[in-house]
This record gives C-alpha cells, sequence and structure tokens, in this order.
C-alpha cells in the first residue's frame, strides 16, 4: 500500500475513533436536570425523552414530549448550557 495512502486510511481512522469517542461522552447538563427544566417550561406527563443531536444551540439537546391535558408539547433543553430551545405543540391540531 502506498505510503500516503496508508496515511490517509490511518488518518481517517483515528477522526471516526475520536468522533466516536466524543458521543459517548456525557453532556453537562444531566438528565435529571434537564427533565426539571422541561415540565418546568410545559407542566405535564414525560412521554418520551431522548439525548439528539439537532441544529440549533450547542446541538446536543435532550428532547421531550409532555403530555398535558389534551396537548402534547416537544420541549427542547441544550444539554450543554440547559437552555430552553423548544416549546411547541406536537401532533395534530399543531401549525
Amino acid at each position: 500500500m502506498d505510503r500516503k495512502l496508508f496515511a490517509l486510511a490511518l488518518l481517517a481512522g483515528c477522526a471516526v475513533a475520536v468522533a466516536s469517542a466524543a458521543a459517548r461522552q456525557h453532556p453537562p447538563v444531566t438528565l435529571a436536570a434537564a427533565r426539571e427544566a422541561a415540565l418546568k417550561a410545559f407542566p405535564g406527563k414525560i412521554v418520551s425523552e431522548e439525548l439528539e443531536r439537532e441544529r440549533g444551540g450547542s446541538g446536543l439537546r435532550y428532547s421531550f414530549d409532555i403530555r398535558g391535558g389534551t396537548t402534547t408539547h416537544e420541549v427542547g433543553i441544550d444539554a450543554n448550557t440547559g437552555a430552553l430551545l423548544e416549546n411547541s405543540v406536537e401532533g395534530p391540531g399543531a401549525d
């Protein structure tokens, strides 16, 4: 194998390993703290939650579907800062 090609393949492998390790790190804002912030933004019962990469804020956020009465809201909390990123009606009837 050509040295340049080998070096390029090695560099690409290292980049994938570093990105994978970074994705496994825990964000500064805990899930418990994000839940608390989400429920302050829209009180109700959390019916689903996930940590996801998405545009806006720092790019890493907790997303919650919260049921309150007959309405479900999607509430997004920045996983690095704790800032409220989204609080919108989810499902039928949403604009």
